[in-house]
C-alpha cells in the first residue's frame, strides 16, 4: 500500500490561480484526520465531507492516522474546491489510485456527503493557470466543464461523483473530454434601449459618442428630468464589441464572483454596472476577509454608471481614484496583495444643487452655501480623473416634437466602430486598446501637436488653471475627436471641442 501521494490543485488569489499540492500521508497510530497548510474554515471542514464521501462512495479505508498538507503553506487556501483533490489524494495514499495516473492532472471540485461532485467558482482562472503550469488535463465538476473548455490547449474532463473520478484514475472508466466548440460562447441577442427615444440634447449625445469612441470618463450635470440617466442607459447599445482577449479577462472576474451564466460561459457584452448610491467602499472596490471583486472590477472593460453622484459617500468615491488612474484595484491583506482588473469607462450623472435647478436663479431654491456644500461632495482629485464634463439642460417643448428625427443607436454605433477600428490599427502590438488607455509616453507618441495647437493649449492651460493630469486627458479626448473625423493629426478644432468639455466643468467648480 502506498503511504504518500500528491495531487495538484489551485488556489485563487485576485484573478489568478496559484498551484497547490495536496499531499496525503498515511501512518500507523490512533485513527485521526489532520489537515495543515494555512487553511480557511471552509477548507478545514473538508475533512468531514471527504471522510463521509469516501465511505458513501464504497471506498472502505483502514483506520489510520491521516495527515493532509496543502502546500505552499504561505498561501491562504479558501473555498470548497479542495474537497475532490483531498479525497483523491487520500484514496491514492491508501493505494486505491495509481500515483503515476495523477501526474499532469489538476483536480478541483466540492463534495457533498454522498460523494456527488458540486460546481465551484473560479474555474476559468484555475484552468488557465493549469495550462501555464504545464498540466495536460483538468478534472472538474460536470457543471463546470463547459466553462473550463473555454480555455484552449488543455483537456477538460467533467465528473459527477467521486466514485466516477476514482474509476477513471484507476483506468476502469473512460471520460469524454469537453469540447471548446460546445462551450456555449455563441453571441447572444440582446435588446438595448435606443438613442432615437431621446428628445433633443444634441450636445450631450455628441459628448456621449466621443466618450464611448475613446472609452473616456464622462460626467453629465443637469436638472432632474433632462435625460441624463436615459443617455447613460443607452450607452450599452453603442459600445464596440469585445475581443476574445477582453471576453476572457471579464469572464475570469465573473467566474471568481460566481456570476457566470450557466448557458454562456464567456461574457459576450461589455458590462454595464449601475450600483445604488448606498453602496459601501468595500463593495465598490472589492475586499473582505477573503477578497472578492467589487463593482469596479465587475465593470472591467465596460461601463460603471454612478447616478446621483453626490449622494455616494465620499469614501466610496475616493476609492475609485486609484482604479481610474491605474486601471486596477490592489487589495492588501496579511496573506498578500490581491490585484483585480478595473479598466472601466466611468459614466456619472448629477444635479447641480440639492433642488436641481442651479444656476437658474429664478427656479433654484438653494442658498449659495447649500450649493457649495453639495458640489464639494465631489473632490477636485476625483474631478481631475473625468475626461468629459457636459451640461444637460432642461428640455424645451419644441424638442419633444422633433424626437422622431433623432439618430438611432445603430447609426451612432457605426461611427463608434469606425473610430474603434482606427484605434485598433494604431495600437496593434502595443499595451493600449483605446485612446483613454494612453500613458504619458503614449501621448507623446500618438498625440503630437503642431505649433498652432501648442500655443492654444498653453493659453488654455494658463487661463483655465489646468492640472497636468487634466492637460493630458484633454489631449486624449482630442485624439478621439480626430479619429472620429478620420484625421491623422490633432487639429485646432479638435482641441477646441475637447477644451469645451472642460470649460463646462469649470462653470460649476471654479468659483465654488
Amino acid at each position: 500500500m502506498c503511504l504518500f501521494s500528491t495531487v495538484t490543485s489551485a488556489a485563487i488569489f485576485g484573478v489568478e490561480s496559484r498551484p497547490v499540492n495536496v499531499e496525503a500521508d498515511i501512518t500507523d497510530g490512533l485513527p485521526s484526520f489532520a489537515m495543515v497548510g494555512f487553511l480557511s474554515t471552509q477548507v478545514k471542514e473538508a475533512q468531514e465531507r471527504v471522510r463521509t464521501a469516501l465511505k458513501n462512495s464504497g471506498l472502505r479505508m483502514e483506520p489510520k492516522r491521516i495527515t493532509v498538507n496543502l502546500s505552499p503553506a504561505d498561501v491562504r487556501k479558501s473555498g470548497t474546491g479542495f474537497d475532490l483533490p483531498i479525497a483523491v489524494a487520500v484514496a491514492a495514499a491508501y493505494g486505491k489510485v495509481p500515483g503515476e495516473r495523477l501526474e499532469g492532472i489538476l483536480i478541483a471540485g466540492e463534495l457533498n456527503l454522498n460523494g456527488e461532485v458540486l460546481p465551484v467558482p473560479g474555474i476559468l482562472p484555475i484552468v488557465a493557470g493549469a495550462r501555464e503550469s504545464g498540466c495536460h488535463t483538468c478534472i472538474l465538476p460536470k457543471a463546470n466543464e463547459k466553462e473550463g473548455a473555454v480555455i484552449s490547449g488543455i483537456r477538460i474532463l467533467g465528473v459527477e461523483t467521486l466514485a466516477e473520478t476514482i474509476a477513471y484514475l484507476k483506468g476502469e472508466r473512460a471520460l469524454k473530454p469537453a469540447c471548446a466548440s460546445e462551450n456555449g460562447a455563441g453571441e447572444a441577442e440582446t435588446h438595448y434601449e435606443d438613442f432615437a427615444e431621446i428628445a433633443g440634447q444634441e450636445a450631450a449625445r455628441r459628448a456621449v459618442e466621443v466618450a464611448v469612441s475613446g472609452f473616456h470618463n464622462l460626467l453629465m450635470v443637469g436638472p432632474p428630468g433632462s435625460g441624463k440617466s436615459m443617455l447613460a442607459r443607452r450607452i450599452p447599445g453603442i459600445l464596440p464589441p469585445l475581443s476574445l482577449e477582453e471576453k476572457i479577462e471579464i469572464s475570469k472576474v465573473y467566474s471568481i464572483a460566481g456570476m457566470l451564466n450557466r448557458d454562456c460561459h464567456l461574457v459576450q457584452q461589455r458590462p454595464f454596472r449601475a450600483p445604488h448610491h448606498s453602496i459601501t467602499a468595500k463593495a465598490m472596490a472589492g475586499g473582505g476577509n477573503y477578497p472578492r471583486p467589487g463593482e469596479v472590477s465587475l465593470a472591467h472593460n465596460g461601463v460603471l454608471f454612478l447616478d446621483e453622484l453626490p449622494e455616494f459617500s465620499r469614501e466610496t468615491l475616493e476609492v475609485l481614484r486609484q482604479p481610474l488612474e491605474e486601471r486596477r484595484v490592489c487589495i492588501s491583506r496579511t496573506s498578500g496583495i490581491c490585484t483585480y482588473p478595473a479598466n472601466i469607462m466611468l459614466v456619472a450623472a448629477m444635479n447641480p444643487c440639492p433642488c436641481g435647478n442651479y444656476p437658474d436663479i429664478a427656479k433654484c431654491l438653494c442658498t449659495n452655501h447649500q450649493v457649495r456644500r453639495y458640489l464639494n461632495r465631489i473632490s477636485s482629485p476625483f474631478l481631475d480623473r473625468i475626461d468629459i464634463t457636459i451640461e444637460v439642460p432642461a428640455l424645451q417643448y419644441r424638442s419633444l416634437e422633433v424626437k422622431k428625427t433623432a439618430e438611432t443607436s445603430a447609426q451612432i454605433r457605426e461611427r463608434v466602430l469606425k473610430a474603434r477600428r482606427i484605434q485598433e490599427q494604431r495600437y496593434k502590438n502595443t499595451p493600449f486598446r483605446f485612446n483613454a488607455d494612453l500613458d504619458q509616453s503614449g501621448i507623446r507618441t500618438y498625440c503630437p501637436l503642431g505649433s498652432t495647437q501648442e500655443m492654444l493649449m498653453q493659453e488654455a492651460f494658463e487661463k483655465l488653471d489646468l492640472s497636468a493630469r487634466t492637460y493630458y486627458r484633454i489631449l486624449k479626448v482630442a485624439r478621439t475627436i480626430a479619429d472620429m473625423m478620420e484625421s491623422g493629426r490633432i487639429e485646432t478644432e479638435h482641441l477646441q471641442e475637447a477644451l469645451c468639455y472642460r470649460s463646462i466643468h469649470k462653470r460649476y467648480w471654479l468659483n465654488r
